[in-house]
């Protein structure tokens, strides 16, 4: 089987990480987001992967080639020399998704973290005997989002309202679709949106099916989502006992620390808190609700929470981070400063209060 991930543009609402990094490199729960769901396409037996992509195509897959080895997977780039949509992307990377076994293919959204029931999802797409299944989610505020209006007992898709102004149902569209090579048809090479132009055609024609996705999801384009996600994530992990989940006295709920950092006397980590490879945390530390990402150090009785600390920072001591602070790569954070909700961009130091929530240059 094949996948394309739609990759996209340049992660804007997710600066100033993605200043350092396209947006699917960025590491969500100590792994590239972008990694979660190829892990997640492999353990179904897809064996090659498409990147649609109109950014940094290199960076991208020189990254990619370490893991391509590791997973046993092949990863391949269709760039857009201008944006496509969300529709336009699949009929430029036609080519590399048809073959002669004429299987479905999966599509995935970068930005969508869940636990990704793929297994499910081919079965389901092969009960129905339509031409494309995409997953939906509940959510509490449809208004915001494109829902999909289906048939309870059979998933049948009537229709899609985009941000409707009156109640007409919950599910909104996950991003996961399973499609059959014949919905290529449908596509024209130009800027085109899958939701509201190749969806709406298929369920006219009832061919479209959707299937609840079970468990959480999230979209992590932007750091509230992201810290939102990072605790949905690891309370799916908490459900399903990973071993992956850190434990001891200084743990309170659901934290994941890599193998390779190191923790001070005295500190209080969580809940919902990941700690990257290679981090240093000295004692008497607080964190919560947090990303601390690959090399940082946060030195003696620092607190951070609710905030998404960047590659190769340093925390002063004393200092206090909170309320969606976001330091891109290599900030430094001096001793005794309080950081409320500053975006602060790569290679900076810090040496003055940031007081209300502010971009510093």
């Amino acid at each position: 089987m094949k996948a394309l991930i739609l990759v996209g543009g340049f992660g804007t609402r997710l600066r100033p990480l993605t200043l350092s990094v396209p947006k699917p490199l960025v590491d969500f729960a100590n792994k590239p987001m972008i990694m979660h769901q190829i892990e997640a396409l492999k353990a179904v037996g897809v064996t090659e992967v498409v990147l649609a992509i109109n950014y940094q195509p290199e960076v991208m897959l020189n990254f990619l080639k370490d893991f391509e080895a590791k997973l046993g997977i092949t990863i391949t780039c269709s760039q857009e020399t201008e944006p496509l949509g969300t529709a336009g992307p699949l009929a430029l990377a036609r080519d590399k998704l048809v073959d002669e076994s004429g299987e479905p293919f999966f599509v995935l959204n970068s930005d969508v973290i869940s636990e990704y029931p793929l297994k499910a999802m081919i079965e389901f797409h092969k009960s129905h005997g339509g031409e494309a299944s995409i997953m939906v989610t509940k959510v509490n505020e449809p208004s915001k989002y494109g829902v999909v209006v289906m048939e309870e007992s059979t998933g049948k898709v009537e229709k899609f309202v985009e941000k409707p102004k009156i109640f007409v149902g919950n599910k909104i569209n996950a991003g996961i679709y399973l499609l059959n090579p014949s919905v290529l048809d449908k596509i024209e090479l130009r800027p085109t949106s899958i939701e509201k132009e190749v969806f709406p055609k298929i369920a006219s024609e009832n061919k479209l099916f959707a299937m609840v996705l079970p468990g959480f999801w999230m979209d992590i384009g932007q750091p509230r989502d992201y810290i939102t996600g990072l605790r949905l994530y690891l309370g799916s992990l908490r459900k399903n006992s990973s071993p992956k989940l850190a434990s001891g006295s200084h743990i309170v709920g659901n934290v994941l620390v890599d193998e390779s950092a190191k923790i001070g006397e005295g500190c209080l980590i969580g809940p919902d808190v990941a700690i990257g490879p290679g981090c240093v945390i000295e004692s008497g530390v607080r964190l919560s609700r947090c990303t601390i990402m690959r090399g940082v150090r946060v030195k003696k009785h620092a607190c951070i929470s609710s905030s998404i600390i960047g590659w190769h920072s340093t925390i002063g001591q004393w200092a206090r981070v909170e309320n969606m602070t976001v330091l891109g790569e290599d900030v430094h954070v001096c001793d005794e400063i309080y950081s409320n909700g500053g975006v602060v961009l790569p290679h900076k130091e810090i040496k003055t209060s940031i007081l209300k929530p502010e971009i510093v240059m």
